[in-house]
């Protein structure tokens, strides 16, 4: 009876305590990856109890939380739109917990109350512009078999805003300042958790360490050094097709369990856009709001989009994160169950050198590839993101102007 009691009680301070504790502002949060490196990131809650919401950022865009349950032993915040629910205790004014993301590997979460960091004291080095990161050594390459990235530096005195750009998109909008002689730039918007500390040298140069172990070098765009390097991989060159002469085939279910296919009359004498993607993908979210507006844009002129999506079984078996993904971007246009990320080769074996996410393949009225794009990058590219859309959107004009087969 003593030991249940002393539970009882315990049980009651704690639901007290996270009452009692006003959780709404901001914090200065941290998780610890599965891999071990330790991210720090924005956090902010606003409300109280169970009206209470949580966002994590990406730059200036909100990702809130979509249902909250207060408990005996603290608040958990659950988003939908990463399949997770980030589970916390309240203790004199920290928050502790575990971000769960379903089937994959947990994070430690820890956060304490905002504070304005420091105004550094001496210059602040400029490091704003555009650089290129060369991954010279064997062991620094990829799966996609990638010898540079770009770096894309927004700064304001000692605050930074970056980006780096790879062949499958970018990191989303890195945020940090200079302290101690470096600038420490991260992300974890719920997703994509990365870190950079980045310290200029007396050489003009950056030397860069990647989630506190891969060590990287950038120069600048316009430094004679950066014309004996490597360049990034271009994205519509990185994958192709075995067989241009070959149309492009497809027969997957959808989320009723409706077997959709290439052959289907919707997709005849159509420009289609085959997307590889998936709801688990940061970069495959970056995309899907712009392929949600070209759909609505070009549909009535013969366009159509269907999206080959990869998940994790569990997700397979129960595709409420993937039903999420679909009503958060507006999404109108068929989603099909591929199978996993790990059997995209085997699923869509026309594709030659397809290993990333996302992909679009963008098919004629004659329903051969006529080109091929590898990933897609966010807001936080700038000019790049801007490009990739204009680059998209002419293409699909172009073919769309062509004249469907059998007419004059």
């Amino acid at each position: 009876m003593k030991t249940w009691m002393t539970a009882s009680l315990l049980a009651l301070a704690t639901a007290a305590a996270t009452a009692a504790t006003p959780l709404a502002g901001r914090w200065d949060a941290t998780v610890v990856t599965a891999t071990g490196f330790e991210v720090p990131f924005r956090f902010e809650i606003a409300g109280s109890g169970a009206e209470a919401k949580a966002s994590f950022f990406d730059g200036d865009k909100r990702i809130t939380s979509t249902a909250t349950r207060v408990s005996d032993t603290g608040v958990a915040f659950t988003f939908d739109q990463y399949g997770a629910i980030l589970d916390l205790t309240v203790k004199d004014d920290e928050l502790d917990g575990k971000y769960n993301r379903g089937s994959r590997p947990s994070y430690t979460f820890h956060a304490k109350r905002y504070v304005p960091p420091a105004r550094p004291t001496g210059d602040v080095p400029p490091i704003d512009g555009l650089w290129k990161i060369s991954l010279p050594d064997e062991s620094l390459k990829d799966s996609k078999g990638e010898k540079a990235w770009r770096l894309i530096v927004h700064q304001s005195g000692p605050q930074v805003t970056a980006a780096i750009l790879r062949v499958d998109g970018d990191t989303g909008t890195l945020t940090g300042v200079y302290k101690d002689g470096k600038f420490v730039l991260s992300h974890f918007s719920g997703a994509r958790p990365s870190v950079f500390e980045v310290t200029p040298a007396k050489d003009g140069s950056l030397d860069i360490l990647q989630n506190t172990k891969t060590k990287l070098t950038a120069v600048r765009l316009d430094d004679p050094r950066a014309k004996e390097l490597p360049d990034p991989t271009d994205p519509s060159k990185h994958t192709k097709v075995k067989d241009t002469t070959a149309r492009f085939t497809f027969n997957f279910p959808d989320l009723n369990g409706k077997p959709v296919a290439d052959t289907d009359p919707r997709f005849q004498n159509k420009v289609v856009l085959v997307s590889i993607t998936g709801s688990w993908c940061p970069n495959c979210r970056d995309e899907a709001p712009f392929l949600a507006s070209l759909y609505k844009k070009y549909r009535k002129q013969g366009f159509e989009i269907v999206a080959l999506a990869f998940e994790e079984q569990d997700v397979l078996q129960n595709p409420t994160r993937l039903r999420n993904f679909i009503k958060e971007f507006g999404i109108e246009y068929p989603v099909l169950l591929a199978g996993e990320p790990e059997q995209l080769k085997e699923k869509v074996p026309q594709g030659d050198n397809l290993n990333a996410f996302p992909t679009a393949f963008l098919l004629g009225r004659d329903g051969k590839v006529r080109s091929v794009h590898a990933g897609f990058p966010s807001p936080a590219s700038g000019k790049f993101y801007t490009q990739a859309q204009q680059e998209l959107t002419s293409q699909i004009e172009r073919l769309l102007s062509e004249r469907p087969a059998g007419t004059q």
